[in-house]
């Protein structure tokens, strides 16, 4: 029985509240259990200086937490002047998962930033910021074509983000904090609406695992993602 009581292939209770801001082109409260997850999407004509001219755009992202989204006061990361390296590892993997599913020529000379605040953490930041960011990205880009900016849809798929560990022996899905920090084994699935997967990060955290662990950490990340797009579909009414 996992901490939680939750069978080892359930999810947490997922909801997703688009729209939850007034003046962002996209936004979505997303929670994962009791993570919670603001992400919102902001469009502008200004791009890098290395696409400027080149006719596509650009989605990036930014990633922080609230001083009190964890158990005790974090200091504010602006506050000592620089990001740490889990900071900077996060919104570049929430950057390389929209990417994925996103044709930059079709986006134009433009750039979507996706900025993922956590409200509160209870494990899995990064893959509710993942699965929150698409849904802020689809509603900036439908207001996009709605105001006929687009010739055609840019986002080619869904994309959503899982995590999945090994605790007590047994594979797990959507871990939170008290099983990650406890877990022998945990990992990061990033897969697309068609299946293929974008990035996975898995390491043993004290204990190894085989081929046939890792493929049944992939097998729960499906089980889980397919939950995620349906969430997905319902907050965007697709």
């Amino acid at each position: 029985m996992r901490p939680s009581g939750r069978a080892p292939d359930q999810m947490r209770a997922i909801t997703m509240e688009a729209g939850f801001t007034r003046h962002a082109e996209g936004s979505c409260l997303v929670s994962f259990g009791e993570t919670r997850v603001l992400c919102t999407a902001s469009v502008e004509t200004n791009l890098p200086p290395w696409l400027r001219g080149k006719g596509k755009g650009w989605v990036t992202a930014e990633y922080g937490m609230l001083p009190r989204a964890t158990h005790t006061r974090g200091r504010r990361e602006a506050a000592s002047g620089k990001q740490s390296g889990r900071t900077q590892e996060i919104q570049r993997l929430i950057g390389r998962s929209l990417r994925a599913v996103v044709d930059l020529e079709a986006l134009g000379e433009r750039q979507i930033t996706l900025d993922c605040d956590v409200i509160q953490a209870d494990g899995g930041t990064r893959t509710a910021s993942i699965s929150g960011a698409w849904v802020a990205l689809r509603l900036a880009v439908d207001g996009l074509i709605e105001k006929q900016l687009l010739a055609a849809d840019p986002i080619r798929d869904k994309v959503a983000a899982v995590s999945c560990g090994i605790h007590d022996g047994t594979p797990v899905l959507d871990l939170d904090y008290v099983e990650d920090s406890s877990a022998g084994s945990d990992g990061n699935f990033v897969l697309t609406g068609r299946g293929q997967i974008v990035e996975a990060q898995v390491s043993a955290e004290g204990d190894v695992f085989d081929e046939e662990g890792l493929l049944r950490l992939l097998r729960l990340a499906r089980i889980g993602c397919g939950e995620i797009f349906a969430a997905q579909d319902r907050a965007t009414g697709r």
